[in-house]
Order: structure tokens, then sequence, then C-alpha cells
């Protein structure tokens, strides 16, 4: 998967009536995040502001050609001997399904300083980062997720709620018996084949 820059948006055309266009157009011009290399292309104004692309943000192309922002984030399995800590997403489109907590990754940080960061920002506990389980790769209607899945414990600290629903601790007979995101769907069948 090429991964790109967007590092300019032009308008493509001076409106679409003088075209056999439907909508506006914008010209991006992409710069490869792998080999620097450049491209163009063209793309409605609406897809552009529905997913939220500007300037200085990434994006990547599905195998049918449809342009996605690029989202990275990391994610813990916070295991305590044979259960895992989940939470229900308190907000958004998704608001009440479940998932493995953590969040983006910022400029300069590593994948385990970052799930560090927002362990400690969602659940005000510490934990230990563990080995890394595997990486997702999601395509939503609106963004492709690219998400880094570590083991981790708690090692100081009680686990209080400060953005989640709600939470719960699942051993691996009751894993299906939440309703995942589906990008968390692959990681709950590899930690059933783990555990």
């Amino acid at each position: 998967m090429m991964i790109y820059i967007v590092e300019q948006i032009t308008e493509a055309d001076f409106g679409c009536e003088e075209t056999d266009r439907k909508e506006p157009m914008a010209l991006l011009k992409l710069k490869s995040e792998d080999d620097s290399s450049e491209k163009y292309v063209e793309v409605s104004e609406a897809v552009l502001s529905d997913q939220g692309i500007s300037e200085g943000k990434k994006v990547i192309f599905t195998e049918g050609g449809k342009i996605l922002k690029y989202v990275r984030v990391v994610a813990a399995v916070i295991r305590d001997g044979d259960k895992i800590f989940a939470t229900a997403r308190g907000y958004g489109e998704f608001k009440g399904w479940w998932e493995f907590p953590g969040g983006k990754i910022e400029k300069g940080e590593t994948p385990g300083q970052a799930l560090t960061r927002e362990i400690r920002e969602e659940l005000t506990a510490e934990i230990d980062v563990g080995d890394l389980i595997k990486t997702l790769e999601y395509d939503y209607p609106k963004f492709h997720l690219s998400m880094d899945c570590f083991w981790a414990e708690v090692i100081s600290g009680e686990l209080v709620l400060k953005e989640a629903e709600s939470a719960k601790w699942l051993h691996k007979d009751e894993l299906d018996s939440v309703k995942w995101l589906p990008a968390d769907e692959e990681l709950v069948e590899k930690i059933k084949e783990i555990l």
C-alpha cells in the first residue's frame, strides 16, 4: 500500500457550469511517503470535504481507485490473566460499539509512546506495552485505518473511564458477546487463537 502526503490542493476548474462535470473538482499534488515520487489526481471537492482531506494529510488509494484519508492509530489489548479489557465507544457514528482502547499517534511519537499516553489520558492508568500482536489495515467508508495492536498490562493505577461509555473484562468465551467495531473484529479472532 502506497501512502501519499497531500502537498497542495488547487481548484481543477473554475466552475462546473463550463464543463461536463456534475460537481466542482480539485487537483491534488501528492508526494509518496516511500520514494518521494509525485502524483497528481483530480478529486471532487465534496470528497475532500466529506473525508477531511486537506494539505499535509496522508491518503491512500483503495484497490478500486477510491481515495481515502489515512489514519494511523494504536490499540492496547490489556490482559489480566485470561481476561481482556474492552471499552464501548462513547461518541460518534459507532457510539456503543466495542473496541480496544488507544488512539492516534502524534508527530514524533513511537507507537509504544502513543499507546502509553493514550491509556493514561483515556483510562488514567499506567501500562507496560508488550509485543505487537498485529497491524490491521481496514477501509472505513471515509478513511483508511492502520492500527498497531499491542499486548499490554496495567502496572499502576486503576482503569477509570474518561471517554468510553462502558467497559468490561471479557474471557475468551465472552469475546463474541459484544458488538465490535469492524476493524477490531479481525483482532478479536487473532486473540481467540492465542488465548
